[in-house]
């Protein structure tokens, strides 16, 4: 055998190995998007504002796949800063390097280049959707993922007529970006929404909004699969349909047991799958949306201008003057209709859907989630020479300089610290009304919790009411999903509680909220290899710390391990400047040896 006939079947041997272990990773069909991003100017409330938008669409393009299939997006960065891109609800087995965070798995994809994201799609089925991941970016840069059953099945409850995409976003005058940059520096209150949109419009009650308002037609008799995506960045939603009713029958890309109710409540991050059957006289419906605000009720600068838009039916009638507003539509403080909603949802748990709660739990954490202050030198404005932040377990993240991912999987040192605490510094009342002056003050960290593959972990967060700043807190676990066993007000009782922890068909999800002064206890098995990212999905709240990251060790096979990194990542620049992120010496002792 000569050497160049030797070299050409190693060459052949090569590319067929190549293509086998591509093979095994996507197991669906494989699809390739090109996602543009560039700014585009855009008319609302009465004035024009550019703003950075994929596809030149707001919402963004909507991906539809099967369940199982894989799919690689070229993003293409035309704006003027570094993006970063995250596929919400997409667990991305062994693939952390696609799952998008800034600075926890990849650095920005920065003006004038490109990064093909590979979106491997496993167990979700329903509606997830992808957005921005990059500072506030994602008010703008955001759009619905559609997971279709496998070819070949079909929905596990009656096939619907058809369906509709419903967005829910947020609207903001002015630079959005410069708005947050100029509050993060001078560490007061970030900008809060002007309007919400549905589908990209305000609707009716906003100026200048009545001839754009979202209209979606419907026939009569038909029942649709409403898919609906909380885009906001800071507020969670009551949403209703005047005089129709709601089956829920997903959530977070997983099914549900169905729930009859003519409101949903629905926070930033989740999505919700939910029929409605167009049973009524023909006629024009509005369809609304209003902030459920959770925080004390003296604290009045939310938006209170419900969102709208029309379901309006097909046929001949005369149009009404006015479409009917949803008298079920829920108030804006009223927090016994959020909790009722919430506490009604149980997982499908049928022979096809089964749950897996774990029971023999290895690991307990028990984790505070509060609004805080911090004591900074070179901000102006705050109170004194304290400001805003928020914390897990008193620790505030700080976004290290390169990505924990680099560095976890380079064994880079000084970028992390492995010491983030499975309890709090101390116990005490966490809902009390009066606190001692020194208690809200907490500290800068780039502390992560590193996990050994399979662990069976629980956690309990508990909100606190720390500066008055009880709120409900919907926390996002990147990677994964997990079962919300229990939840409830007040303080978490270890005695009592776990003895009404639902194990047998608690809701499978990616964000769920710890409610205003209660708990929320999650359980999951630690069986993703890679570096998670957990935040609270309130984007002022992530600005201001109230992040962490798990970091998963490999299993014992390379079934069980890190995909090895694409060819190219996004390089690493310095990280956007705010007063959380790269502050001098706060940084170098945040950030000692990872």
């Amino acid at each position: 055998m000569n050497l160049k006939y030797y070299m050409m079947m190693l060459e052949i041997l090569g590319i067929t190995l190549l293509a086998g272990q591509f093979f095994c990773m996507v197991q669906g069909d494989a699809h390739y998007y090109d996602f543009v991003l560039r700014e585009k100017n855009f008319t609302r409330l009465c004035s024009t504002k550019s703003m950075l938008v994929v596809n030149d669409s707001f919402p963004g393009p909507v991906i539809r796949v099967h369940k199982g299939d894989t799919v690689f997006v070229n993003v293409h960065n035309q704006g003027y800063y570094g993006v970063t891109l995250h596929w919400h609800g997409v667990k991305q087995p062994r693939n952390p390097w696609s799952d998008g965070p800034e600075y926890i798995t990849q650095c920005p994809i920065q003006p004038g280049t490109n990064f093909t994201y590979e979106v491997i799609f496993s167990e979700e089925e329903g509606t997830l959707w992808w957005h921005a991941h990059s500072d506030w970016t994602r008010a703008s840069v955001h759009g619905a993922i559609v997971v279709q059953p496998p070819i070949g099945s079909t929905y596990p409850f009656p096939k619907p007529d058809d369906e509709e995409i419903i967005v829910l976003a947020a609207w903001y005058k002015g630079n959005l970006r410069e708005l947050v940059e100029e509050a993060m520096e001078e560490g007061s209150d970030p900008p809060h929404t002007n309007a919400d949109t549905i589908n990209g419009e305000p609707g009716d009650f906003c100026a200048c909004s009545r001839d754009t308002t979202y209209r979606w037609t419907v026939d009569y008799g038909k029942t649709y699969l409403l898919r609906v995506v909380n885009a906001l960045t800071n507020a969670d939603l009551f949403f209703a349909v005047s005089q129709h009713n709601f089956t829920l029958v997903g959530m977070d890309g997983h099914y549900t047991k169905p729930i009859a109710t003519s409101y949903i409540m629905i926070s930033p991050g989740q999505t919700m799958d939910i029929l409605l059957t167009a049973n009524q006289s023909l006629g024009y419906y509005y369809m609304a949306a209003r902030q459920f605000s959770s925080e004390d009720s003296t604290v009045t600068g939310f938006d209170h201008v419900n969102a709208t838009a029309i379901l309006q039916y097909s046929g001949n009638y005369t149009a009404p003057s006015s479409p009917s507003f949803p008298s079920t539509l829920p108030m804006y403080l009223d927090f016994y209709a959020a909790l009722k909603f919430t506490k009604s949802i149980r997982s499908l748990a049928s022979q096809d859907y089964p749950v897996n709660v774990p029971l023999n739990i290895t690991t307990r954490m028990f984790i505070t989630a509060s609004m805080n202050t911090i004591t900074c030198t070179t901000c102006s404005g705050g109170m004194d020479d304290e400001i805003v932040a928020t914390s897990l377990n008193n620790i505030s993240w700080v976004n290290p300089r390169i990505d924990v991912l680099q560095a976890y999987y380079r064994n880079i040192s000084r970028v992390y610290t492995t010491d983030f605490p499975n309890f709090p510094p101390s116990f005490f009342n966490f809902t009390a009304d009066e606190f001692a002056d020194n208690m809200a003050l907490t500290v800068l960290g780039t502390k992560v919790k590193v996990l050994d593959y399979n662990e069976s972990v629980e956690i309990v967060f508990q909100g606190t009411n720390l500066l008055k700043g009880s709120m409900n807190h919907p926390m996002h676990l990147h990677g994964y999903s997990f079962y919300v066993v229990g939840t409830g007000v007040s303080n978490f009782n270890n005695e009592t509680d776990p003895k009404e922890f639902n194990l047998v068909d608690p809701p499978e999800v990616t964000t769920f909220a710890v409610p205003k002064s209660g708990w929320v206890a999650l359980r999951f098995v630690a069986k993703n290899p890679g570096v998670w990212f957990w935040h609270c999905h309130y984007d002022r709240h992530l600005s201001w710390g109230m992040n962490t990251v798990f970091i998963v060790k490999n299993g014992g096979s390379a079934e069980t391990s890190i995909l090895q990194p694409p060819a190219y990542m996004p390089s690493c620049d310095v990280p956007f400047k705010s007063w959380l992120k790269n502050k001098g010496s706060l940084d170098d002792k945040a950030n000692q040896s990872g």
